[in-house]
């Protein structure tokens, strides 16, 4: 994660609300390629013989009368959503929300952000809940998910928000 300069000030409710709204709309995206790739191999599957259909006409009902394969469904599109925050969080401190609202992670511990930081601030966020704290707290700008993870989301500037000035950012 790069190092941040002084001229940075933590994000306000309203910029993080707006880039919670964005990586939304992302990540029901990724939810939709996810779960339609998982469904076309089920599909295929079955049309093959390599799973049983159970004596359903069509893959339609097959699936809606199966819990397995709904849960197997449901647990590949959040591995995918999950995935989705955790590596743009980990390399390079910004969602595509938060690079079009400039906004950045950065560590407030000295150890590194890795992905085990990153799973506990996406649990700490509530579903973005714990951002309602900078509400509250307009002194620090602080969510639930930046204090339990030691972290802190900053604005940038349209410069420090270009890839180019990232190693710029981290030779620092």
């Amino acid at each position: 994660m790069q190092k941040k300069t002084d001229d940075m000030q933590r994000a306000g409710f309203f910029r993080r609300l707006a880039a919670i709204i964005y990586d939304t709309l992302v990540a029901v995206a990724v939810a939709m390629v996810a779960a339609m790739v998982c469904l076309v191999t089920m599909l295929l599957m079955v049309e093959n013989g390599l799973l049983n259909n159970q004596g359903y006409d069509n893959f339609s009902d097959f699936f809606q009368h199966t819990p397995l394969y709904q849960h197997i469904l449901q647990a590949w599109v959040l591995v995918w959503v999950v995935g989705f925050f955790l590596w743009f969080w980990r390399n390079g401190g910004q969602t595509i929300g938060m690079r079009a609202w400039r906004l950045r992670l950065f560590s407030t511990r000295p150890q590194p952000f890795g992905y085990r930081r990153a799973a506990l601030r996406l649990v700490a966020s509530l579903g973005g809940l714990g951002t309602l704290v900078v509400l509250f707290d307009y002194k620090n700008k602080l969510s639930l998910q930046d204090r339990i993870a030691g972290t802190e989301m900053l604005y940038l500037s349209k410069e420090a928000n270009d890839h180019k000035a990232w190693q710029n950012l981290q030779e620092q």
